[in-house]
């Protein structure tokens, strides 16, 4: 039998900032482009036909999820992703499915 872990309340509000930040396509978009490479957010506003604010906007709701970093190079702030939060939503996805093949 497999013991199940029970999820802290913490957690949960994580997962659901990263949620949150997921479920706009813009955001999507973003992490896609950062994938590939770093990116300043000049480069990323580039690829959109959105104003600045709006894009500062998307960086900052991916950035408060965990899901970006930004970090100073000369006069630049760069963007990339952060992997661990995208590896610890996959242990909570194999979580629910190994609870649910379960029961």
């Amino acid at each position: 039998m497999v013991k199940s872990k029970k999820i802290k309340e913490g957690e949960i509000t994580n997962l659901n900032i990263i949620f949150k930040a997921l479920s706009d396509p813009v955001r999507r978009k973003i992490l896609s482009l950062l994938k590939e490479r770093d990116l300043t957010a000049g480069e990323i506003a580039s690829f959109f036909d959105i104003s600045w604010p709006s894009i500062s906007h998307h960086l900052n709701v991916l950035k408060q999820a965990g899901m970006v970093v930004d970090e100073r190079r000369g006069q630049n702030i760069y963007y990339s992703i952060n992997t661990s939060v995208f590896e610890d939503l996959i242990s909570y996805g194999m979580e629910i499915l190994g609870k649910k093949s379960k029961d």
